[in-house]
């Protein structure tokens, strides 16, 4: 992983004075949010804040990741200046190279005591089955923090680069199914590739540790004559010698391509960082704008609802959820939620529809009290009104990630999807052609 190019000096996107006044706030008061739920001495974060500002005993390696990229973003809109970054991210670094790990894989645990740093070996709270596990879409979360931070703070370069190095994605794949297993010691694999595992996938074949064709090795839609939400319309299709079905679901008038739960980050969280509509303008070009836009039709018009925007989050309730929309989700099982929105739906839709997302935080903050000095409330049930009482640190992290994207030109992009990655990824992209017209 070179650095030899660093970030160049912020450039200013040409947001509206207001507008861009606005989103430096969230991005501000998120951040408050970030700092509170590290502990001092560790510099690792906590799952979850809570609006009394108690905080869960577990990380994950995912909100490690999240809080590497967001210190960046903090450093580059000014919120901090680049010693305090500095400080915070090579005391987290030094945390990492302390957690156990998979010896033969060198990927990390999933979750962590965020205060000493010991494997979890009992989730906190009522007991409940839990053993610790090598995940492959957390592994991919914390080395995307890791390559950010070494591009982007390279008096850092050297430590993180040797643990992202560490990782080995290739542990994860699975070569009779052409896909990334959930875990490093079971055979279950991600199949679709609507999903936030997709990036672990893009850093096994950028680092040649699986094959370009696994790409194409998930499923665009279930076959058709598979149990599944919808009737999939779509046709067969070969790349890199794999037949792939380009199935795509029907939905209002529009016709995309869904992911398994009909969640927003499985669909764009993984573009916070690699700019995948370029890149597959036959494919991604066209079905991000399209999920936006199903969101927004769920939630306004299906659901007739004043804010829109459903993704897996911490529901008023006081219990985590993957909700998703149902009619752009493949799931059979799958539910909708009745009236929760997220605000980070909306930070991940700001790239597609800037307008629509930043009126639908406007009126989650003015309609609803979903704010704090912490930023936006994990979600907010708009037919009860009653709001969540924490913050998850990976939706905050998407949120900073959307913001340092917004107002510094593609930061994370740029400081990610640069090197190995476009030159790995960028061609099989291109091939690709979703089903969006039959």
């Amino acid at each position: 992983m070179s650095t030899e190019l660093v970030c160049p000096p912020p450039v200013v996107v040409p947001w509206p004075s207001l507008e861009r006044a606005k989103l430096l706030r969230y991005a501000r008061d998120t951040w408050t949010g970030l700092v509170a739920a590290v502990d001092p001495t560790s510099g690792l974060p906590a799952d979850c804040l809570r609006i009394d500002a108690s905080l869960s005993a577990q990380t994950s390696i995912s909100d490690i990741g999240a809080l590497l990229w967001s210190i960046l973003v903090a450093q580059r809109l000014g919120l901090i200046d680049r010693a305090e970054a500095i400080g915070r991210a090579q005391r987290l670094l030094n945390s990492l190279a302390q957690l156990e790990r998979d010896p033969a894989s060198g990927s990390f645990f999933n979750w962590y005591d965020h205060v000493n740093g010991a494997i979890l070996a009992r989730w906190p709270g009522p007991d409940s089955p839990f053993s610790p596990a090598l995940s492959s879409v957390d592994n991919g979360w914390l080395a995307t923090g890791l390559r950010i931070i070494a591009r982007g703070l390279p008096e850092l370069a050297a430590p993180a680069e040797a643990l992202f190095a560490g990782i080995d994605f290739g542990a994860y794949y699975r070569p009779a199914q052409n896909q990334i297993a959930i875990v490093i010691d079971r055979t279950n694999c991600y199949d679709t590739i609507i999903s936030e595992s997709r990036i672990a996938t893009y850093l096994g074949i950028a680092a040649g540790r699986i094959p370009a064709r696994a790409y194409f090795g998930t499923c665009r839609t279930l076959p058709a004559e598979r149990r599944q939400q919808a009737v999939p319309l779509g046709a067969r299709r070969r790349y890199l010698e794999t037949d792939v079905f380009e199935g795509a679901y029907a939905y209002a008038g529009l016709r995309l391509v869904p992911s398994w739960g009909g969640s927003m980050f499985e669909a764009l969280m993984p573009t916070l960082f690699v700019p995948e509509e370029r890149w597959g303008a036959r494919s991604w070009g066209h079905n991000h704008p399209l999920t936006v836009a199903a969101q927004i039709h769920y939630g306004l018009i299906e659901q007739a609802q004043t804010c829109w925007g459903v993704s897996a989050s911490s529901t008023p309730g006081g219990r985590y959820d993957e909700y998703g929309v149902g009619p752009i989700g493949m799931n059979p099982e799958g539910h909708s939620p009745e009236g929760v929105v997220t605000p980070h739906a909306s930070f991940l839709a700001l790239r597609y529809a800037p307008a629509e997302a930043l009126a639908n935080l406007e009126r989650l903050e003015r309609d609803f009290g979903a704010y704090d000095d912490w930023g936006f409330a994990d979600s907010v049930n708009v037919r009860s009104g009653k709001i969540s009482n924490e913050h998850f640190i990976i939706d905050s992290g998407m949120i900073m990630a959307a913001l340092g994207n917004a107002l510094d030109d593609d930061l994370l992009r740029r400081s990610f999807a640069y090197g190995d990655i476009s030159r790995a990824l960028r061609p099989i992209m291109a091939l690709e052609k979703f089903n969006f017209q039959g």
